[in-house]
């Protein structure tokens, strides 16, 4: 008897589900890998969002390395630019492009520039980098979808800190007042930014009823656990009239606990070739 679709997908997804974590521990060595290969770089920031990217890019979003640019793909818009590291690891793992191409890392010649370019890197929706503008893309791709009738979704991530921007509330009231249901959106809610906690430089807190107040469909989730991001995306798409905030609980430098002790200071560091084979060392454990 043959298997249907609709089965084959479900067989795929148990199977996923089971390698997740070895995709996320995966991830962080190439992470640690691509920014170790220039000695320096943005790894506070890429690290608090790997279970985000593995749950979307081998899970959740319709996409097909194959096809790069396939018509009524989901699309992904990180508006935190200088977790770019991180998305290319997750591009590598899913078949974008050879691992050994992390190893340019914002060298001559590149196509993997520090923040993210959809003109140099196969598998990019979006160029993003200048914060707060990452999302008022995702919106306008969002529209254009919806317009389109093409049934995909658009996923954003966005940073708690990036969240202080004006334009980002802007791009919320945009979006709800034309309601774009098939806006799914991340808040990488780590607490910290370049210079300080974001409670002492800003405060943003409470940040998931700012969301609600611009009517906007949210989630308050572990954003480390795979299956809580999942449950967040499936009730966001059951849903056809609001854009939805996921607004994700992470730690900055997660996975690595001598980044992760160094807090906010994590935020862009040295790597030495010790760092780098200590750090893959503890994720392999």
């Amino acid at each position: 008897m043959a298997i249907s679709l609709s089965e084959k997908r479900k067989k795929m997804i148990r199977s996923i589900e089971m390698d997740l974590v070895k995709i996320c521990k995966d991830i962080r060595e190439d992470i640690f890998r691509c920014i170790g290969s220039i000695g320096v770089g943005h790894i506070g920031g890429s690290l608090s969002i790997v279970e985000i990217l593995a749950t979307l890019y081998f899970k959740e979003m319709n996409i097909d390395p194959k096809n790069p640019k396939m018509e009524g793909r989901d699309r992904l818009v990180v508006s935190k630019g200088h977790a770019g590291p991180a998305v290319y690891a997750a591009l590598a793992n899913r078949g974008y492009f050879d691992k050994e191409l992390l190893l340019t890392l914002n060298k001559g010649g590149t196509c993997l520039p520090s923040h993210c370019d959809m003109n140099r890197t196969v598998g990019i929706d979006m160029t993003t980098g200048s914060l707060g503008q990452g999302l008022s893309c995702a919106v306008g791709v969002a529209l254009g979808s919806k317009i389109k009738d093409d049934g995909a979704y658009i996923y954003a991530i966005i940073g708690d800190g990036e969240s202080q921007e004006g334009q980002i509330w802007e791009a919320a009231m945009f979006a709800a007042a034309k309601k774009l249901h098939n806006l799914i959106v991340f808040t990488d809610n780590n607490g910290m930014q370049i210079d300080g906690n974001v409670c002492d430089v800003n405060g943003l807190e409470p940040v998931a009823d700012k969301w609600r107040s611009f009517n906007w469909n949210v989630y308050e989730i572990d954003g480390h656990n795979p299956d809580e991001i999942s449950d967040a995306v499936n009730k966001a798409k059951a849903q056809k009239e609001k854009p939805t905030m996921i607004v994700a609980r992470t730690v900055k430098g997660k996975g690595v606990s001598f980044v992760e002790a160094k807090g906010y200071g994590c935020h862009n560091i040295p790597l030495s070739e010790e760092d780098v084979a200590k750090a893959i060392e503890e994720i392999r454990r």
